[in-house]
């Protein structure tokens, strides 16, 4: 089989074998794809081919971010590995992309992925295809939108959510945060209780369980701005009790609770490549479909209010401990006179190879930029552990894991990005 490269919305893909128990869609005509700097694949039609090396400067000036610039660097490094052996495609833009759907279960993709899932294909699936924020697709929801919280991820986020047409009024705590996006269109709420009232689906992202209650609690806090049918929606990354608690109280005053902590990143949610956890009034979740397009690049639906924070606590201890243990690896390289360069080589090459590849060039070059603050990560380990102690389930890797981060916290590394908890091996 020939081997292509193509473009698609922006990502950079080649048409790979299908595994065998996989269908092709009827009546069509087309390649299944794995795509560069993801393990995503999909059936893309033949007509929608162009030449790579045509198009290629021209996507390179469309795509800025950082994992677009990735996967260019992945396809260029294949390619002269095939040595002008390989057939080079591209493709500008697909309308009407085949996706393989997992088998159903309690964790649900958002079924209206804008137009570029065939509906009618037939076909079953590997995972879901890449982000549709960059398409500019999205028809937004006609309902107004209410966001509170301007950190590292909910300014992305709202600048997403901008960007793809939603009429969204904007509340921070230091006010000054929202006059970028005022002038980006969005309106200004004075506060959460304002913001609440006027809109029908308000988002909320902050830092922890703390700032969740207050937010809802606190005086002119959300709960005074709820009224029946209102829909209330916690991105926060919090313990599944502060979840259950806001859901009975918002659900009391006739109102309607989603959760949707996020899997990403800073540059993630700039990207709208954010992984959206759901749980709790279903119908937000559908409510919330066009939202979810323009922030993500895919969602899940886990079912009753809590189940999205339990889930988004265990991947967040696995990405603390991962990160701990590649600082670990790093340092001890170093100590036994290892180049730590040559070690990131070689655990790049393997089955650990992963978006965290930047971030480990990142490491030795000693950027600690925050991308995902060190602080919330160790919040995050913490709220896991007391999450394995009440299910009676050890976490031992993790706790080991959480000591580290805080010695990196009595270092000062709390407003760096986790990475920085390499610091904490060599002081």
């Amino acid at each position: 089989m020939v081997t292509v490269e193509a473009w698609c919305c922006g990502h950079v893909l080649r048409v790979v074998s299908p595994p065998k128990d996989l269908k092709k869609p009827r009546g069509k005509k087309c390649h299944f794809v794995k795509f560069f700097g993801t393990e995503d694949h999909a059936w893309i039609k033949v007509e929608q081919l162009k030449p790579y090396h045509t198009h290629k400067e021209e996507m390179i000036k469309i795509n800025k971010g950082k994992r677009f610039q990735q996967a260019v660097d992945a396809v260029e490094d294949f390619l002269k590995k095939a040595k002008g052996k390989e057939q080079v495609w591209g493709i500008i833009l697909f309308n009407s992309l085949s996706v393989s759907s997992q088998p159903a279960s309690s964790m649900e993709p958002i079924s209206k992925r804008l137009k570029i899932v065939e509906e009618d294909s037939g076909s079953t699936s590997i995972q879901a295809a890449d982000s549709t924020a960059i398409s500019g697709s999205i028809t937004p929801t006609d309902k107004r939108i209410g966001f509170l919280g301007l950190g590292l991820m909910g300014s992305g986020i709202v600048s997403n959510l901008l960007k793809m047409g939603h009429v969204v009024t904007v509340w921070n705590r230091t006010a000054e945060k929202c006059d970028l996006f005022i002038q980006e269109g969005a309106r200004l709420g004075r506060t959460p209780a304002e913001v609440a009232s006027t809109c029908d689906i308000t988002f909320s992202c902050v830092s922890g369980p703390k700032a969740a209650r207050d937010l809802v609690f606190g005086p002119s806090g959300v709960l005074q701005g709820i009224r029946p049918g209102k829909c209330y929606v916690e991105m926060s990354t919090v313990d599944p009790e502060t979840i259950i608690e806001l859901s009975q109280v918002i659900t009391s005053r006739g109102g309607r609770f989603l959760e949707s902590p996020v899997a990403g990143s800073q540059q993630l949610s700039n990207d709208g490549m954010l992984v959206i956890l759901s749980a709790g009034d279903r119908t937000v979740y559908e409510d919330c479909s066009s939202c979810f397009q323009a922030m993500g690049k895919t969602s899940f639906f886990l079912g009753e209010a809590g189940n999205a924070a339990r889930m988004m606590l265990i991947l967040n201890m696995v990405q603390g401990s991962f990160m701990a243990t590649i600082a670990e690896g790093l340092t001890l390289a170093q100590a036994t006179g290892q180049s730590q360069q040559t070690f990131l080589d070689i655990l790049c090459q393997g089955q650990m190879a992963s978006t965290f590849s930047s971030m480990f060039e990142d490491i030795l070059q000693g950027n600690f930029k925050p991308d995902y603050y060190l602080k919330h990560i160790q919040k995050d380990l913490r709220l896991a552990i007391s999450m394995g102690d009440m299910a009676n389930h050890p976490t031992p890797m993790a706790a080991a894991a959480n000591e580290v981060y805080k010695r990196a916290k009595a270092l000062d590394q709390s407003d760096n990005d986790m990475s920085a908890v390499y610091r904490a091996y060599i002081h």
